[in-house]
């Protein structure tokens, strides 16, 4: 039987086809991406992922299932406390400063992305929440995947692309799969219907997202 992250990846494929080809990763991994460019990427981002750890928890807090609300609070930490440092880690390579973050808005993708798994958080389910997080995990893997063989010439993008295809990483995304096929069988198909469309907006709004900052996207833009 197929499973129901099977039917996810074939109809992302078409949207998540246009994120592997798209300047922005290409460029990263050529090492001719601008470092201004990442340097917006990298602004947007923090916002993003401190808004992702927070649904996260708030996510674990609505969730029934004891498997689902201790993964997703244990990665509420770990964005809080790892991947966020890494980003740390990057502003200082690039002295971002706390100033710079603070006076740079968010872009209007980043804010829309946010505010959609928002909405599945406080106005759809919980099943259609994790629906909404799962492109955010799944796609970067596959681009790690399709990266790191050949790398990138750039130290700072090559530490990007490693973030991605680590085995941690890896194992966090099989995970998340699991409780994505999880969550699809305890719901009935409309149901399952409403996490289809969450996960696809968010595909959609991951290849925004490479746009936003290949562009540095402004709302006067």
């Amino acid at each position: 039987m197929t499973k129901f992250t099977d039917q996810l990846f074939d109809m992302a494929q078409p949207v998540w086809i246009k994120s592997y080809k798209h300047p922005f990763i290409k460029e990263i991994a050529s090492g001719e991406l601008a470092p201004s460019v990442f340097r917006y990427y990298l602004l947007q981002d923090r916002y993003y992922l401190e808004e992702f750890g927070k649904i996260h928890g708030l996510a674990a807090q609505k969730s029934s299932d004891a498997r689902t609300a201790e993964f997703l609070r244990a990665n509420a930490e770990n964005l809080k406390n790892g991947e966020v440092e890494i980003r740390k880690a990057f502003f200082q390579q690039l002295a971002i400063s706390s100033d710079e973050i603070q006076l740079t808005p968010i872009a209007p993708s980043a804010y829309n992305y946010v505010n959609h798994m928002y909405e599945q958080l406080y106005h759809g389910t919980t099943q259609r929440t994790i629906a909404s997080l799962l492109p955010c995990y799944w796609l970067y893997n596959e681009i790690g995947k399709r990266l790191i063989a050949e790398g990138s010439p750039v130290s700072l993008y090559q530490q990007w692309i490693a973030t991605y295809d680590s085995e941690a990483y890896t194992e966090d995304v099989q995970t998340m799969l699991d409780l994505t096929n999880q969550a699809a069988s305890e719901v009935d198909e409309q149901e399952r219907e409403a996490m289809k469309q969450a996960f696809y907006r968010s595909s959609i709004y991951e290849l925004r997202f490479w746009e936003m900052a290949y562009t540095m996207e402004r709302w006067d833009s």
